[in-house]
């Protein structure tokens, strides 16, 4: 309880002063988080969606605001992490908007405390509209820091030909704690394609504490790709909600190779008819890494269809969570639901914790669900091998082909190559 306090204090103290200034809407916000926050405290393993999962390194780590960094990056200490040279990006260092390394456009791609300065309406109108607090700590946490992140705005009927960066970057100063807050808007019938990268540009056990909003209009579609590749010691805990209005669809894809423990909350609402969601996750762990995904896919309308594919790799001492809920609200009939969690143990002292779940409360659906936990089939390492692979040859290639396919889903072809980068160097090691 004390460390509760420790950051409520620290909320009261940044209120009074850099965060002063906000409407009164923003202030009424972030009081609500911070008082949501205070009454439910850190989560513990007795919870039901946390009990594979502690976050004990987190509550006891006495985490302080991170600070405007001192200095600015220079574009050769980003470059491993841009994608592109051109295009549209955001960067940010602990948290704080990077101007000189950032290629906004007008009031569209912008920083939040931007747009909230200058265009606050739209921000308004969904801003904390649909990532729950009422039962989620860390989302009520980020909601009381709300003030800075990425703020993407896509016209109706208009098309972003060029993937959109978002790159969130860390100075690895020790025990400092950010709260990115990310809002995108995609109107009717637009089109874009985006990808949000966490880093770190040093080893500092540090955490990070994000939450992304996605809506998405009616006949809209994104692509959004979330990379996770922070510091080995960092901690990294996310909250992604989408929205659908009707005949939207949504490629949703995530990875996940860094920090020594990190969870990630993905929620999507089909709210309107017709709206097709795909959505793409990959884990790949070694040492004592943990990850936990939890994901709700919740069908709110008719006519709807998810397919939902997360693919862990866990080596070592390494543990991988996925729970994955699908519901099927009265009235959401002719939905077409499936989903699959599939995990490859590399070694005897890997875990992996799979729980896929359906509550489905109309009688017209098509809902499939399954789960598989093991190690590399030996009949295919067999097969391999008899053809002159050699044995730690046979099972990189057997590994790479079971983290491809998610990665061979992405239609971002210079995020799929680095992405693919990494996989093989981590197989190497």
């Amino acid at each position: 309880m004390a460390h509760v306090e420790q950051l409520v204090g620290s909320y009261r103290a940044w209120a009074a002063n850099g965060a002063s200034g906000a409407p009164s809407w923003l202030k009424d916000l972030r009081e609500g988080g911070i008082a949501r926050f205070h009454d439910l405290g850190f989560p513990n393993m007795k919870q039901e969606a946390w009990r594979f999962t502690s976050v004990a390194p987190i509550a006891e780590g006495s985490f302080e605001l991170a600070q405007p960094p001192a200095r600015t990056p220079k574009l050769d200490d980003i470059r491993p992490f841009l994608l592109f040279e051109t295009g549209y990006r955001l960067v940010f260092l602990d948290g704080f908007f990077q101007p000189s390394l950032s290629t906004p456009f007008f009031d569209d791609i912008q920083s939040l405390a931007h747009v909230v300065a200058h265009r606050q309406d739209l921000v308004r109108q969904h801003l904390g509209t649909y990532a729950a607090t009422q039962d989620r700590p860390f989302s009520a946490l980020n909601t009381a820091f709300v003030h800075e992140g990425a703020f993407v705005h896509v016209p109706a009927k208009a098309t972003i030909a060029e993937p959109i960066q978002l790159l969130f970057l860390a100075s690895g100063a020790k025990q400092v704690v950010s709260h990115p807050r990310n809002l995108v808007v995609i109107e009717r019938e637009a089109r874009a394609s985006i990808v949000e990268t966490y880093a770190s540009l040093g080893q500092g056990p540090y955490w990070t504490n994000s939450v992304t909003e996605v809506v998405v209009g009616e006949g809209a579609r994104v692509d959004y790709h979330r990379v996770q590749r922070e510091s080995e010691r960092a901690y990294h805990v996310a909250t992604t909600q989408t929205h659908q209005g009707r005949d939207s669809t949504v490629h949703l894809h995530t990875v996940a190779f860094g920090a020594a423990l990190a969870r990630h909350d993905i929620g999507a609402v089909m709210a309107g008819p017709g709206g097709t969601l795909i959505l793409n996750g990959l884990y790949l762990l070694a040492g004592q890494q943990h990850a936990d995904h939890h994901t709700t896919i919740d069908h709110a309308a008719d006519h709807c269809e998810s397919h939902e594919y997360f693919n862990g790799v866990l080596d070592e001492k390494s543990r991988g969570v996925f729970t994955g809920r699908i519901i099927v609200r009265p009235g959401a009939q002719k939905t077409d639901s499936k989903q699959t969690n599939n995990n490859l143990l590399l070694s005897t002292d890997a875990h992996a914790d799979s729980q896929p779940q359906l509550e489905i409360y109309a009688d017209d659906v098509k809902c499939t669900h399954g789960s598989t936990v093991g190690p590399l089939d030996p009949r295919a390492l067999f097969y391999l091998r008899s053809r002159g692979v050699g044995e730690a040859e046979a099972r990189r290639l057997m590994t790479y082909g079971f983290a491809a396919e998610i990665l061979g889903r992405m239609d971002v072809a210079a995020l799929r190559a680095e992405l693919d980068r990494i996989v093989r160097d981590r197989l190497a090691a």
